[in-house]
């Protein structure tokens, strides 16, 4: 009975929990986005969220795994993964290189300023480096995946094929024609698709 009283508090403080944790989240990315990652301190963090510096120590213990909160939520928000278990399910293989183009195109229109923050942040601490990296090989091993699965119709070995999706992913080439030049993102979408069809099946239909 006790047990049954407590319940709905216990929820509800969680919900609040959750809710504080993602406004400190937000904050930081506006921080990071506009002052830099190295430079934003926690407590700039906690005045931004509007709550005391023990209650960001309390919920995150350190700067990195805010940062790692925002790119889980980035992620989320893309719908990153299911994007890519639905392209790999698309019965064409061209169709699929393109699919890739289109799932990057997602991934950075959604929110670029994430990309720029996990970019800048690489530089920092070990700790930082061994939680972003570990993010990257995530991001490749699914970008191999979407380009490993046309290795049947590859003009080129599907290595170099992979290597050249990831080197059109750098944020800089995202960041110079779409924020620079401003190309538009379906502009952006079908010219790296025309790229990885041109580079990857020349001979295609």
């Amino acid at each position: 009975m006790e047990s049954d009283v407590k319940t709905p508090v216990s929820s509800y403080r969680q919900e609040q929990a959750e809710a504080t944790k993602i406004r400190i989240a937000e904050s930081a990315q506006r921080l990071f986005a506009s002052e830099g990652y190295g430079a934003t301190s926690m407590d700039a963090i906690a005045r931004a969220a509007g709550v005391a510096n023990r209650t960001v120590y309390a919920a995150f213990g350190a700067k990195r795994e805010i940062l790692n909160l925002i790119c889980e939520r980035w992620l989320e928000r893309a719908g990153a993964r299911r994007l890519a278990d639905e392209i790999l399910t698309e019965p064409h293989p061209l169709l699929r290189l393109r699919g890739a183009a289109h799932w990057l195109t997602v991934l950075y229109s959604t929110d670029f300023d994430v990309v720029r923050i996990l970019d800048a942040a690489i530089d920092e601490d070990a700790e930082t480096r061994t939680l972003l990296r570990s993010k990257l090989r995530g991001r490749n091993r699914l970008m191999d995946r979407l380009i490993s699965s046309v290795e049947s119709r590859l003009a080129v070995p599907v290595a170099d094929a992979q290597a050249l999706f990831r080197a059109y992913a750098a944020p800089g080439v995202y960041g110079e024609l779409v924020v620079n030049s401003g190309w538009s993102v379906e502009r952006f979408e079908q010219w790296l698709a025309d790229a990885l069809v041109t580079q990857c099946v020349p001979d295609a239909d």
